[in-house]
């Protein structure tokens, strides 16, 4: 299934996306990464978990308030059964534990930094899903 793609959406994203990357980092010195922040949220006794759970809640809830007040539609669908997406998360989850890092991190705000993990990281991300996609389109047919 092809997603219609959507140009001034895309770039209306990603550019909040780097202003927010970009105002974190100017005023509390922090990298955007979803996953560090999460794990902030989710550590009782980290110190910085307000700004953290603040940050989230605007992530998550920012498509919410479009929604509601805007008229903004965000479609979502996925032929994968429960269980097949349990066991993607927890296959994310690791990869994201071994990558030091998630790909928002590596790919928004490493890559920003010219960090050499984060460039490597984002590297093998994107050539993964181009095999990925080509072994599903090709190979598998799908």
């Amino acid at each position: 299934m092809i997603t219609q793609f959507t140009p001034i959406a895309a770039l209306l994203g990603g550019f909040f996306i780097g202003i927010a990357t970009v105002m974190l980092m100017a005023f509390n010195g922090r990298i955007a990464g979803m996953t560090a922040m999460l794990g902030g949220v989710l550590n009782p006794t980290s110190p910085d978990s307000g700004w953290r759970l603040a940050f989230l809640v605007g992530a998550i809830g920012t498509p919410l308030i479009a929604t509601q007040f805007f008229g903004a539609e965000f479609g979502y669908f996925s032929p994968t059964t429960g269980p097949l997406l349990a066991l993607g998360g927890v296959i994310v989850g690791l990869g994201v534990t071994f990558g030091s890092g998630c790909t928002s991190g590596h790919g928004v705000c490493g890559m920003a930094r010219l960090s050499p993990r984060s460039i490597v990281a984002t590297l093998t991300f994107m050539a993964t899903t181009f095999i990925t996609v080509g072994v599903m389109r090709h190979v598998i047919g799908g």
